[in-house]
């Protein structure tokens, strides 16, 4: 066997393979072998037709397949391990040049891991992020709790209001024909809430229990599903329970209950220190994506389409993932937002290709520099771990496996590649920000107002160091 390897397009490999006479018949051989016991002929028993009447009575052709698949899985790792430089990152593809009784070639035109022309990363200067907390974060966490524990009392001798938790049948039609998801049965609904489209919750404000009234609303014409845009429709609304929330008051003996604290005051300061170290860790995150930022933008890298569409198909499983924990499938959240799947991944590549870029260059500095985990450091973690869990070392490590001890590698050499940057580049003074509010929501009835979303594609950025953990993966 004869091989002859060069640099293709875009971060490719092209392996021209030529196999001899007497390394084709020895593939196709081996391809009689594995799948002689298909072939039934009269005159022979299964699986003991020779090759040759095989040929003659299919053709000569007939392992030709076979026999290149045996062929190139041979040949083509043998290379792979006397190449070491080259580092596939998927599957090759194969293309035939020549093939007769004479020998075989083929070339594989292999997609490889790109090189990266890596920017300055050290001496960079990047700015400081501080979040301070303030009394309205630690009231907002307070108030969490008091919610967490609030009860439902049930109503009766007087309509619903604002802020009552309802309990209601509706049945929506539109033209007089009901739609998909505009039914439902004993759903619950606080008014005010905003959770229903325009109009429905205002109309059932002043209902009393037991009544059912008709309630004319309008779809916005943004709405996900295309038939009821913009389209008149009336809901039959049947009124059952009526609630009030009953929240509890912060006292010293509701937070020793429920938060462990020995008084209130303990309690919002326990809080603040909660607050605080998570803030501060928020904040390191940040200066970490800005130093990888900084020098991912500096450095240049031909992106392998390959690479992209691996990092797309992880987004979009990440974001199935947690429609799922939401209750809602991925296939009807495209059909809300009116997408395709196609048009979801072509949303996704932008922000692919910067995450594979990180990751590209974040593997680059860990090369230069040669940042390693070593046995010890190792061992400190699985000791931590096995101390976290009330083991000893030695039981513990019985129930590693090997790709745990990869992962718990590769998190202390991406901890010292941080280590290395921040201590390697300059931060700045602090910039002072409030903490944001986070907020998410999500539900399938065709009466409420998220199933309007517009038709945009956003891709949850992750931070450098979720980036660099995918690197050794």
């Amino acid at each position: 066997m004869k091989y002859v390897v060069e640099k293709g397009e875009k971060s490719t490999v092209k392996i021209s393979i030529t196999l001899t006479a007497k390394e084709w018949d020895e593939a196709q051989v081996l391809a009689y072998n594995k799948t002689k016991g298909k072939y039934q002929i009269q005159g022979f028993r299964k699986g003991h037709v020779p090759k040759a009447v095989i040929e003659q009575f299919y053709g000569k052709g007939v392992f030709y397949e076979d026999a290149i698949n045996e062929a190139f899985s041979k040949y083509y790792f043998d290379i792979l391990d006397k190449e070491t430089e080259i580092e596939p990152i998927d599957r090759p593809d194969v293309a035939i040049d020549k093939i007769d009784e004479k020998g075989l070639k083929m070339t594989a035109t292999v997609p490889v891991k790109p090189e990266v022309t890596i920017g300055a990363y050290k001496g960079i200067k990047v700015d400081k992020v501080e979040y301070n907390v303030n009394d309205d974060d630690i009231a907002t966490e307070v108030n969490r709790l008091l919610e967490q524990n609030a009860t439902e009392e049930n109503v009766e001798g007087r309509p619903c209001q604002n802020g009552d938790i309802t309990v209601i049948d509706y049945s929506g039609s539109v033209d007089g024909v009901k739609f998909d998801g505009g039914t439902a049965e004993k759903q619950n609904l606080t008014l005010g809430s905003g959770m229903f489209i325009p109009g429905f919750e205002d109309q059932v404000v002043g209902m009393n229990i037991g009544e059912t009234k008709d309630i004319n609303v309008k779809f916005p014409d943004d709405y996900g599903a295309e038939d009821l845009k913009g389209k008149d429709a009336v809901f039959t609304v049947t009124l059952h329970e009526i609630k009030e929330k009953k929240t509890p008051e912060l006292t010293d003996e509701f937070v020793k209950e429920k938060a462990n604290a020995d008084s209130v005051d303990a309690y919002k300061a326990s809080v603040k220190e909660r607050l605080e170290k998570a803030n501060a860790q928020r904040a390191e995150r940040e200066i970490e994506d800005s130093l990888i930022k900084a020098i991912a933008d500096a450095s240049e890298v031909e992106i392998p389409d390959a690479l992209v569409e691996r990092e797309i198909d992880s987004m979009v499983q990440q974001t199935s993932y947690r429609l799922m924990y939401q209750g809602l499938k991925f296939e009807d959240y495209l059909k809300y937002t009116g997408q395709t799947l196609e048009a979801y991944r072509d949303g996704c590549k932008d922000s692919a290709k910067d995450h594979v870029k990180t990751q590209l260059v974040i593997d680059k500095i860990i090369t230069e520099e040669k940042l390693e985990a070593t046995e010890e450091e190792i061992e400190a973690k699985l000791a931590e771990q096995a101390e976290s869990v009330g083991k000893s070392l030695k039981e513990y490590r019985k129930s590693v496996n090997d790709k745990q001890i990869s992962y718990l590698e590769n998190g202390i050499i991406i901890d010292k590649l941080f280590k290395f940057l921040k201590e390697n580049n300059e931060i700045g003074a602090p910039a002072k920000k409030p903490a944001a509010k986070k907020t998410a929501t999500a539900t399938k009835s065709a009466a409420t107002k998220t199933a309007t979303a517009k038709k945009t594609t956003t891709a949850k950025k992750t931070t450098a160091k979720k980036d660099a953990e995918k690197v050794e993966e």
